[in-house]
């Protein structure tokens, strides 16, 4: 059975009203693109992962950790959204997995041709698990679905923990909101209590886990929460 879903870009915050004589879906072109893109992970039988946060919260890093340790479990690939240089990617691929760097041009978030596109040019067969790196940023890159199965937000102990009402929409479309640099915790006026209270106020389905990439903190869960994803999407093609 098939399950419609609601565009992230058409989820409305609580307290938004709804428009009802707009004619025109300002996102409609994108969401048409990303629907092309959910059927064709779907027929592929790959998840896609959406990762957003803001600029230096540790995507990339974590993205690093992520591929050291899964790779010998899953095959995996990433695309990652820059406005400018390929130095992302070519982190990600000295861990022995493939990326595709999407520059920008300066445009503050990835939309759903610039991944299509990248997917043309990427070897996908056989990957289990693909990853889009977005662009850091946690205001525009939250309007626009890029066909992926779940979209991962990242929070840093360092950014503080007010960010969830600040900037709504990110969290409300994201499934799992990781805390990470957790390993700052004891050097920072941070409250993880807080910061899962407003995300819930926000989203009450969202999940949460702490992490540090360079403690480890954390890891295992977000990997098992990876794999757990992973079966489920193969368990239901």
């Amino acid at each position: 059975m098939q399950i419609l879903r609601v565009p992230k870009s058409s989820r409305n915050m609580r307290g938004s009203v709804a428009c009802d004589n707009t004619t025109m879906h300002l996102l409609q072109a994108n969401d048409f693109v990303a629907e092309a893109i959910r059927k064709e992970m779907r027929e592929r039988n790959i998840l896609l992962v959406n990762i957003t946060s803001s600029a230096g919260s540790g995507k990339t890093t974590l993205m690093q950790e992520t591929a050291r340790r899964l790779q010998h479990r899953l095959t995996m690939a990433v695309m990652v959204g820059d406005l400018d240089t390929e130095r992302d990617a070519i982190r990600i691929r000295e861990t022995g997995i493939e990326a595709r760097q999407i520059v920008t041009g300066g445009i503050c978030h990835l939309e759903a041709q610039m991944v299509w596109q990248a997917m043309q040019v990427m070897q996908l067969n056989g990957v289990e698990l693909l990853f889009i790196e977005n662009v850091g940023n946690l205001v525009c890159p939250a309007s626009y679905d890029l066909g992926e199965d779940y979209r991962v937000t990242l929070l840093a102990t360092t950014e503080g923990d007010d960010k969830p009402k600040k900037y709504p929409r990110m969290f409300l479309t994201s499934e799992l909101m990781l805390v990470s640099k957790a390993d700052l915790l004891p050097y920072l006026p941070f409250s993880v209590e807080a910061v899962v209270q407003d995300a819930r106020e926000v989203n009450p389905d969202i999940q949460t886990i702490p992490i540090s990439s360079l403690s480890g903190e954390g890891i295992d869960a977000w990997c098992d929460w990876l794999l757990e994803r992973v079966a489920e999407k193969q368990a239901s093609a």
